[in-house]
């Protein structure tokens, strides 16, 4: 570690661990106060001090009974606020790592997703050494990556496990529908789908599908697909399965080119865990429920209060005579 890793690690442990102010840690160790700021802004920044509020408010509380009422959940996690997509997947990413570090158990085959909202909760994951884990990646990887790859989540959770990883070694999305079957059963992958069907958990997320989209796929699909899926009425991506508002896939021929798991295999996972924020995201969460079913959902406050209304705006669509 460099001398600035040590006295970044120490403010951080002086100011965090024992309650010291700043003007005391640069009295202690011979800096600045604005140089103690800086060092406490940069760990913070490389997540080597987290923070968690383990009691969220009152109104988040009962905005999660609220989604575990209307959903039908088991439970539902609401982090505070809501950002820009990056800042989101950050939120509700660390409450997902959280929830995980507990959640997953010793013998468990762990099926899992992409996005940045599942790379995020790896900041925060801090399980125990667990014998017999097994992850189980559902869906392709990408030629060409700037920094997020469907295969790395899956490979780097399962490190942190210490586990062992069942790869999808093929493209997302390939040129046929000829060349998935073959892929599949010529090549074998179709074990994968045979391992999934045995997960006890799996961990997905989901995006919106429009024109202000923040799916990922919108940038691994042609202009033209995207825009077809579009005028088909996809409203969601679920593991590049395209979804619309009422949870039924689009009809449109790039479904038949995805190299990902089906949505029927991941609805029988033991324990279903949807992580997604984003007020935008909500009809993309409601249609996710709606196909494949949800036992936790992890999301943000914006994401819930739109989902909330959208449930009560329907149910009085239905009341009225």
């Amino acid at each position: 570690m460099t001398d600035d890793g040590a006295l970044r690690l120490r403010a951080a442990w002086f100011y965090y661990n024992r309650g010291m102010t700043q003007k005391d840690i640069a009295d202690r160790l011979g800096i600045s106060r604005s140089s103690v700021i800086r060092l406490l802004e940069e760990a913070r920044r490389r997540a080597e001090v987290q923070i968690w509020i383990d009691t969220p408010p009152g109104e988040l509380s009962d905005l999660a009974m609220a989604l575990e009422e209307q959903f039908g959940l088991d439970r539902a996690i609401v982090v505070p606020g809501e950002g820009n997509p990056d800042q989101t997947a950050r939120d509700v990413g660390s409450a997902l790592g959280r929830f995980l570090s507990h959640r997953i158990t010793e013998a468990m085959t762990v099926g899992v997703g992409w996005g940045r909202t599942l790379d995020a909760s790896l900041m925060a994951l801090r399980p125990p050494r667990l014998d017999g884990v097994r992850v189980v990646s559902l869906l392709g990887g990408v030629i060409e990556t700037k920094g997020l790859n469907p295969i790395d989540f899956a490979w780097r959770l399962a490190g942190a496990l210490g586990g062992e990883c069942l790869l999808f070694p093929a493209p997302l999305i390939v040129d046929s529908a000829e060349t998935k079957r073959q892929l599949l059963e010529a090549c074998g992958l179709s074990r994968i789908a045979d391992v999934a069907r045995g997960m006890d958990m799996a961990v997905i997320s989901c995006g919106d599908i429009g024109t202000t989209g923040t799916s990922l796929s919108q940038g691994f699909l042609s202009a033209e697909d995207y825009r077809g899926l579009v005028a088909a009425g996809a409203v969601c991506d679920t593991m590049c399965h395209f979804l619309d508002a009422t949870g039924k896939s689009v009809d449109h021929p790039v479904q038949q080119r995805v190299m990902s798991v089906g949505l029927d295999v991941v609805a029988g996972a033991g324990h279903v865990v949807l992580a997604s924020g984003g007020a935008r995201r909500a009809a993309a969460i409601r249609a996710t429920i709606a196909r494949i079913g949800c036992h936790t959902l992890i999301t943000d406050e914006a994401a819930a209060r739109a989902l909330i209304d959208g449930e009560r705006a329907a149910d009085q669509a239905i009341d009225r005579p």
